[in-house]
């Protein structure tokens, strides 16, 4: 398996243009070998592309907005998207408390992966955190009724914090699940990864037996900083696999 890291957990070193492809060249330094992005501050994807070409980088997904795979944006979506080079783009979340907005949520997201696979063969996910494992009201969950309308990106801490026991839900799913986030943390608070409670072993296994190409490393609350933080991640993360 191969290493990416979410983007958003170096969002601190990040404000520009420059200061993302310089993030991008301490990430390959680090010792990862990809990225998923969540923001592009206003840099076009031909321009980030030649920087991880360069760097021996992938692109192996990103978060955008639910907005962006409407119908009016999506053919610009999906090409920018297919400029970085990934084969896969999604949400980092989206209405989802009702049965009627995760339905909505699904649908969009499912037409979205129509187009992108009829075009280029790119997936469509949606990840999760830990509301998606709460029941609506009609005894559904969230989860459910989104990946059976497209695909998914488990984030492997929120849904052992809500409970789940991620080795069985991620083999259960295994064919609705494009990338995984790899995370960890105590009471809901993220750590980098084996300075929390998180299971990882098991996650690592389920992932080995399901035959997942990436993990994703992320950390919504690096410290003391993200670069120092992605790095104690990749270092355990590689003890582990």
């Amino acid at each position: 398996m191969k290493i990416a890291v979410q983007v958003y957990s170096v969002r601190e070193h990040i404000n520009d243009t420059e200061t993302l492809l310089a993030a991008l060249e301490e990430i390959k330094k680090i010792g990862y070998d990809g990225v998923e992005f969540a923001g592009f501050f206003n840099t076009d994807a031909a321009t980030i592309r030649a920087k991880l070409d360069e760097l021996g980088l992938v692109a192996v997904g990103c978060h955008m907005g639910l907005g962006d795979f409407e119908e009016d944006k999506l053919a610009e979506t999906i090409e920018f998207v297919h400029t970085l080079g990934a084969d896969a783009a999604g949400v980092g979340g989206a209405p989802h408390s009702t049965d009627e907005e995760a339905e909505n949520t699904g649908k969009v997201l499912g037409n979205a992966e129509k187009y992108a696979m009829d075009k280029y063969g790119m997936k469509v996910y949606y990840h999760n955190h830990c509301e998606e494992f709460r029941p609506t009201e009609s005894g559904k969950l969230p989860i459910d009724i989104i990946g059976d309308l497209c695909s998914l990106e488990i984030d492997t801490y929120w849904s052992f914090h809500a409970g789940e026991d991620n080795y069985k839900l991620l083999t259960e799913k295994k064919d609705d699940i494009v990338l995984l986030h790899v995370k960890d943390g105590i009471d809901g608070k993220p750590m980098a990864l084996g300075e929390g409670n998180n299971d990882l072993a098991t996650v690592v296994k389920a992932a080995k037996d399901i035959g997942m190409e990436w993990l994703v490393v992320e950390n919504d609350d690096p410290v003391p900083t993200g670069f120092e933080d992605i790095t104690r991640s990749l270092a355990y993360l590689k003890s582990i696999i």
